[in-house]
């Protein structure tokens, strides 16, 4: 089983064929929660720029990386961990990785007020264009989300800007770098995680990942592999598109075995709504698909009360539990 693949050229131009594409990508959401894109627009010379300046952030010792570490990012929860550092189901990844969200300064509202995942990155001063490619990346990614989130609504048979109406119009947008060392003692009967069993949190992830390879998705009850594609982005849906559909669109569980050949780097972008989004659903037709007793969680996210932000806070700090009791 392949993951589709659908040309996006349409939803970038808003030319003709938008509703074309914008039902591929309904098919998807109903039957993988997943699938590549191509036609994106991002400018593969910034694509190469990112991985050259990620490379040389990861060669460095180990002191040279936690000078810019997790806990010096206050509550904005930027920075670097070391492999360990991150938990899934409570047991830590076998990867390494730095967080960044919108670059704020500390006049902003939000910043002043105290607002977590909010105010100002961190960046390694010994890196040349780090900075300045890690926002460019950023920005790009930004105006592909909503693009795609466009599509989304098409698909639905909504209106084009129902997203950014009620949830995007200023998403939360989180950056992630990940490096997966090499780990010699994963065996073919025993396999490492570089990532354990999970679902992304808000509405659409988009996912840069080098030729190395690992990452599953469990489709249809069954693993399957979503190996890179060039030129392509691979896109899922996350938690709260499950919700605000009632499950029509479903988060769908995917994982990253421990490279044993090479190590590995992956790029994943968070769209999500604005922190102080209500996120509510939508009436698409059809009774709300409950599965808190097959997810990796035990939870159900059409139950939830509150804003994305409270949402999104009690799951990471489930990921990050000694930097929530001293920064939150």
């Amino acid at each position: 089983m392949q993951l589709p693949v659908i040309d996006v050229r349409p939803l970038i131009g808003q030319t003709a064929g938008r509703c074309a594409v914008a039902a591929q990508m309904g098919q998807a959401c109903r039957e993988h929660g997943f699938f590549y894109i191509l036609g994106h627009g991002v400018d593969e010379g910034l694509q190469q720029r990112l991985l050259h300046v990620s490379r040389q952030f990861f060669v460095q010792a180990l002191e040279r990386k936690l000078e810019i570490r997790m806990g010096l990012g206050g509550r904005a929860w930027r920075g670097y961990f070391p492999v360990g550092g991150e938990l899934t189901s409570g047991r830590p990844d076998l990867k390494e990785g730095l967080y960044f969200g919108a670059e704020l300064d500390d006049d902003h509202p939000l910043v002043r007020a105290g607002t977590p995942m909010h105010g100002r990155n961190l960046f390694p001063s010994r890196i040349p264009l780090f900075r300045e490619t890690v926002l460019d990346y950023m920005a790009a990614m930004t105006a592909l989300g909503h693009r795609l989130m466009e599509g989304m609504a098409l698909s639905l048979g909504l209106g084009a800007p129902y997203f950014a109406d009620r949830y995007t119009q200023d998403p939360l947008v989180l950056f992630r770098i990940f490096h997966y060392p090499r780990d010699t003692r994963a065996a073919e009967d025993e396999p490492c995680w570089g990532v354990g069993e999970h679902t992304d949190y808000g509405v659409l992830t988009i996912l840069k990942q080098d030729d190395a390879g690992g990452l599953q998705v469990k489709s249809r009850s069954r693993w399957i592999a979503a190996p890179p594609i060039a030129g392509a982005f691979l896109c899922n849906i996350g938690d709260m598109l499950d919700r605000m559909t009632g499950g029509r669109y479903r988060s769908t569980p995917h994982r990253v075995s421990s490279p044993t050949e090479r190590e590995r780097l992956s790029f994943p972008f968070f769209f999500d709504p604005n922190f102080n989004a209500e996120v509510q659903s939508i009436n698409v037709g059809g009774v709300v698909r409950e599965d808190k007793h097959e997810r990796w969680d035990r939870a159900s996210v059409h139950e939830l009360s509150g804003t994305y932000g409270e949402y999104l806070l009690g799951k990471v700090s489930k990921v990050f539990p000694e930097l929530e009791q001293s920064v939150l």
